[in-house]
């Protein structure tokens, strides 16, 4: 299988951004579907490719059980992989709702199992230092902490309310939303 799905919740007053981002690196990461979320802060993912009526229902009752989350985003930080992102603030609903789909998910693991302190974030660009083991061939100009700053300075810092959660695809040329469910909704809504 060559794409994956992620339950995410979308930033829209970020989405022109990263989707700017992502067409400058491959267009096929560019989605026509107007409700994806480029621009996204990940609660679980990969997630199951295929999950079925009854998963689709827990994500909904999880949802609904969870209220709106307010997040400042401002700062910028690099993962020792090298990938740059916004760090949600404050971050703790957010590790809850990561922590409560675990617990009805555990075959799915955030990323797979690979990291053990798993940190909200919002992904804004990936270093360009062929060192960090990130973007191979090296991009002129290199991207870094510093030249993501610049090209953020006017967009950051934003204050928003994250209320939708996604079960997106994400592959190159089929990106799109899944299903969709808003946040402290009664099912069904």
């Amino acid at each position: 299988m060559t794409g994956h799905s992620v339950l995410q919740l979308p930033v829209p007053a970020l989405e022109e951004w990263v989707r700017t981002r992502h067409a400058h690196y491959d267009l096929g990461f560019v989605s026509d579907d107007p409700r994806f979320g480029h621009a996204h802060i990940t609660a679980l993912g990969p997630f199951d490719p295929a999950p079925s009526r009854e998963a689709l229902d827990v994500i909904g009752a999880i949802a609904a059980s969870t209220a709106p989350v307010a997040v400042r985003l401002e700062r910028l930080d690099q993962f020792p992989n090298g990938i740059i992102h916004l760090v949600p603030d404050p971050a703790d609903a957010l590790r809850d709702l990561t922590a409560r789909l675990v617990a009805a998910f555990p075959d799915w693991p955030p990323y797979g199992g690979e990291f053990e302190d798993v940190r909200p974030h919002l992904t804004v660009d990936a270093a360009s230092d062929s060192a960090s083991g990130t973007v191979d061939p090296p991009v002129d100009p290199p991207v870094d902490l510093a030249s993501t700053a610049r090209l953020l300075a006017g967009v950051v810092p934003v204050a928003i309310v994250l209320d939708r959660l996604q079960l997106a695809w994400w592959e190159s040329g089929r990106c799109h939303v899944v299903h969709e469910w808003a946040l402290g909704a009664a099912p069904g809504r």
